[in-house]
């Protein structure tokens, strides 16, 4: 590519809502436990000039909290759906606005057929207002601790091969945020949490028989709790299972938001949505 081109193709991936001090200044830091969805739609309101305070906002998108005090098979549910999904934030949004706020999520998950930061670009500068929703569990670099949860940020720019995101005010490369976005809805629960709220009458049998959640016996969440309990008890030296997987409540993928009554409004409800790989 001549480098003429490159300079063009790289302007086209280039667009900022606030710059990096502006997001220094402007971005919302985390206002509750498990509320990652609800500070997100505070920063996106902020974006698009309507005021709410944060305490609304985590009203009405209604926060999940885990149930940390319970025994393992409820607490294996409410870490299941902990936080918010992209329907709450959507709807969150939409009332904490007084219905001025519209959002549209576009999943990510299989594989689609879209490069990740030219097409944030075209809606950024169209006006739409980016927040992820993204599996933080994956592309851990090898020797760091796996994170315990996934995260909904808000995008607030993307550059040649960058994304720039609040809470924490932070930047990672295209491929990192791709493969981050591009996730099955599963949750690795820690050996520790799931030890710890082991009891020799704990039955798993609630959730492997759950028929609105078939996902629970597709994991065989019942035998991994059991490999890891039956590791626990042979107190063997070596390597042991350090996290079981659970289904998770979220998808992975961006939600677009902006002004109901706009233009971008109407034209992000018949957007269509982004061709499998």
């Amino acid at each position: 590519m001549e480098p003429q081109c490159e300079e063009v193709e790289e302007e086209a991936s280039a667009a900022m809502l606030w710059s990096v001090q502006e997001a220094v200044e402007r971005q919302t830091l985390q206002i509750g436990a498990s509320a990652c969805g609800a500070t997100a739609v505070v920063d996106v309101l902020k974006a698009l000039g309507v005021e709410a305070t944060p305490e609304e906002v985590d009203r009405y998108v209604q926060t999940r909290l885990r149930r940390n005090e319970s025994l393992l098979p409820d607490y294996l549910l409410s870490r299941s759906e902990a936080g918010a999904t992209h329907v709450q934030l959507i709807q969150g949004a939409l009332e904490a606005s007084g219905g001025k706020v519209t959002g549209r999520f576009f999943h990510l998950h299989p594989r689609r057929q879209v490069r990740l930061v030219p097409w944030l670009a075209r809606w950024i500068r169209k006006g739409a207002v980016p927040v992820a929703t993204m599996n933080m569990q994956l592309g851990v670099p090898e020797g760091e601790e796996v994170p315990d949860a996934w995260h909904h940020q808000l995008i607030f720019g993307v550059a040649a091969n960058a994304v720039f995101m609040t809470n924490p005010l932070d930047v990672v490369s295209e491929e990192e945020a791709q493969q981050r976005l591009c996730s099955d809805s599963v949750l690795l629960i820690r050996r520790e949490d799931v030890l710890q709220r082991w009891t020799e009458d704990c039955s798993l049998s609630s959730l492997s028989e759950n028929p609105s959640d078939p996902r629970w016996r597709d994991l065989d969440v019942e035998g991994q709790v059991w490999k890891m309990v039956l590791e626990a008890d042979l107190d063997e030296s070596g390597a042991k299972v350090a996290h079981i997987r659970i289904p998770a409540a979220y998808s992975s993928g961006v939600t677009l938001f902006t002004l109901q009554d706009s233009t971008l409004g109407r034209e992000l409800l018949t957007e269509p949505e982004i061709p499998l790989l």
